[in-house]
């Protein structure tokens, strides 16, 4: 399942994961040629649009009014207040170093639209992407270059002038002070880019690279003021209590740190009339609580002190619900569907550090962790099993390679293991839900230690032919929730009655971010991407590239054949095409057993005080409570009456 976990103080993000699959890519290396497969238009044709899609296949015409799935006459007011755990010293999202704010890179707009509170947008289409700063992108179509026309109306939160020249100083900035990952990829695949005139911004691509998402790197990207750049003499690369100077809807109003941070939506906000904002941004102000610990954070809800739940703990969801609140209908609970592939989460090996190298070792290891006790036991028999990266998706690898995704990886030659061509993909093993150790799959774990060369020895312990016992720990924040403790603890004791020299670190949730970073560890209880589209992200997710120091690839996986794969759907021309190479990816992947996946929940659950409202019918890629759900003033007022709420 997909619980509070750490990520929410490291806070990789949605939106991040876009910027950087916007990041460009490379021609395929290694002499193999997917292009033999899926052939690369050349045409010269030009493009104007209101929007960008890779195959030009827009949802929304220009004169669409607004997304399908939001409320045009939702009303405008009130507050949302919400919860996170953990600590912040900083405002600015950017900064590597430090904790940032939760929300804090919201203030940043760009080219073409983004959900300030990391929704997905459009919510109803994985590929489109509609202008926004901009009015409108041209390009020829094969894509050698492309062009923004800014709108003149557009203003920073101060009401000062945005400009093409604010979006090529913030690239620039990007390219000196950002992550580092995303920079090194940029440069690689994106000549120049240059403000024409004021309204103008144009991004030239290198010659013989893939261009996928070249245009959306430069369309993703947020743009700040280049004036209070200069004049505060900030840094990107450096936490700071001042928030960079944006043009979106909401702005800092207020913080205290590690105790609250108050988003305010500004009045005076120069988008308002745009038909990709109608309908939504509708709250006057989201407030976020910080927690050090998951008992304080609930026991606050009860009390009122926020007012919307997102609920990720299966032993909350099933016994916490049963206070006053709740009785009186004060509180309402709901199971909202959700679209997305669950989040890949699980127990992520660090394949910098042995014995996590051999494939072998890390398919034994898996084999400790029994699924079915865990949801039985500690998740109250509310999770799934996980076994894709894509789970219940059109991307999810199934069966046997056919078709198109057969066609794809024959194309990648003897990079591909033959049984990845002959076997199933790879789903989870199953486990004995009465014990938690499984005899059954103790006696696979054996035989391949053996292939890998641990016997073990006369104390019962793992060793190798120098008498070197396998040991590693795996490490968590102090602000991680009691089920993944408990399920980490768990898998902790098989593994030491396995003759395994394992432990957990239990360390302080700054330390634990900065040590993630650094990739100083041996396992973690973690998250991976999850993928419905080809993107130059993958590569920061899962390339070889910048493995080592991207942030957005726990694993620093380095694999050949992945790589090809990555570089072969960048340049699919159909749909069709895209999501057989995606499916390739996602078999690849189960295939070298990179990750433990744990278990999900197939829905949103959500626990709220009544004063909040939907469409009825939400879209399949977002919940979006903090994007086009709205306030109810007379059932706030019926609660404050009532004593309810403050």
């Amino acid at each position: 399942m997909t619980h509070k976990s750490p990520l929410s103080e490291i806070t990789v993000k949605r939106r991040d994961l876009m910027l950087g699959m916007a990041a460009g890519g490379a021609g395929l290396a290694l002499g193999v040629n997917p292009g033999a497969v899926f052939a690369q238009d050349t045409s010269s044709e030009m493009v104007k649009s209101h929007g960008y899609s890779f195959f030009g296949d827009l949802k929304y015409p220009p004169d669409f009014t607004h997304f399908d799935y939001v409320n045009p006459e939702a009303p405008k007011g009130g507050e949302i207040s919400l919860s996170t755990r953990g600590t912040f010293n900083s405002m600015n999202r950017w900064a590597q170093k430090g904790q940032s704010g939760q929300f804090s890179g919201l203030v940043a707009e760009s080219m073409l639209g983004s959900a300030p509170f990391d929704a997905s947008l459009p919510a109803d289409s994985i590929t489109d992407a509609y202008c926004h700063l901009a009015e409108s992108v041209e390009y020829p179509k094969a894509k050698e270059w492309c062009v923004f026309h800014i709108r003149p109306e557009a203003k920073f939160s101060d009401g000062s002038q945005l400009t093409a020249h604010d979006a090529v100083f913030t690239h620039n900035l990007f390219m000196e002070q950002g992550i580092r990952s995303y920079a090194r990829s940029v440069k690689q695949r994106i000549s120049s880019v240059e403000a024409i005139d004021d309204f103008t911004l144009k991004g030239t691509f290198v010659d013989g690279v893939s261009r996928r998402s070249l245009i959306s790197t430069i369309g993703g990207s947020p743009v700040f003021s280049q004036a209070w750049y200069e004049e505060t003499g900030e840094r990107l690369d450096e936490p700071s209590l001042l928030t960079p100077l944006g043009s979106g809807p909401y702005v800092v109003e207020d913080f205290e740190i590690n105790r609250f941070i108050v988003y305010k939506r500004n009045p005076d906000y120069w988008g308002w009339h745009l038909p990709i904002n109608v309908g939504r941004h509708n709250f006057d102000r989201v407030r976020v609580e910080y927690f050090a610990d998951q008992t304080a954070e609930f026991e606050a809800f009860k009390a009122g002190e926020y007012t919307f739940r997102q609920e990720t703990s299966t032993k909350q969801w099933a016994t916490g619900y049963d206070f006053p609140a709740i009785e009186e209908g004060h509180v309402k609970r709901e199971a909202l569907p959700n679209g997305q592939p669950p989040s890949p989460s699980g127990f992520v090996f660090n394949l910098l550090r042995e014995p996590f190298t051999d494939m072998r070792v890390r398919e034994a290891l898996s084999l400790a962790y029994n699924f079915e006790w865990v949801s039985t036991s500690l998740q109250f028999g509310l999770t799934k099993q996980r076994h894709s990266f894509a789970e219940n998706s059109e991307v999810e690898a199934k069966g046997v390679p056919t078709g198109l995704e057969k066609a794809f990886l024959e194309s990648l030659g003897d990079l591909v293991p033959a049984e990845v061509m002959t076997q199933e993909a790879v789903r989870a093993h199953t486990s004995n839900p009465d014990t938690v150790s499984d005899r059954r799959n103790q006696r696979k774990a054996l035989k391949l230690f053996k292939e890998a060369g641990w016997t073990v020895g006369s104390d019962g312990k793992y060793v190798d032919a120098d008498g070197k016992p396998i040991a590693f720990k795996i490490m968590l924040s102090s602000s991680t929730g009691d089920t993944v403790e408990a399920i980490i603890t768990t898998y902790v004791q098989t593994l030491n009655k396995w003759g395994i020299a394992a432990d957990m670190e239990k360390i302080d949730s700054a330390q634990y971010a900065q040590r993630y970073y650094d990739k100083d560890w041996d396992m973690m209880y973690f998250r991976n991407q999850t993928f419905l589209a080809a993107g130059i992200g993958l590569k920061q997710a899962y390339g070889s590239e910048t493995a080592v120091v991207s942030s957005y690839n726990p694993q620093s996986l380095q694999s050949p054949l992945v790589d090809a794969i990555i570089d072969g759907s960048l340049e699919t021309n159909s749909r069709a095409e895209e999501a057989a190479a995606l499916q390739a990816l996602d078999r690849v992947l189960r295939y070298l057993r990179i990750q433990i996946p744990s278990g999900y929940v197939g829905e949103h659950w959500v626990a709220s005080y009544d004063i909040y409202e939907h469409p009825e019918n939400l879209p399949p890629l977002a919940l979006g409570h903090l994007d086009f759900w709205w306030y109810n003033k007379e059932k706030h007022e019926a609660l404050k009456a009532s004593g309810a709420l403050r």
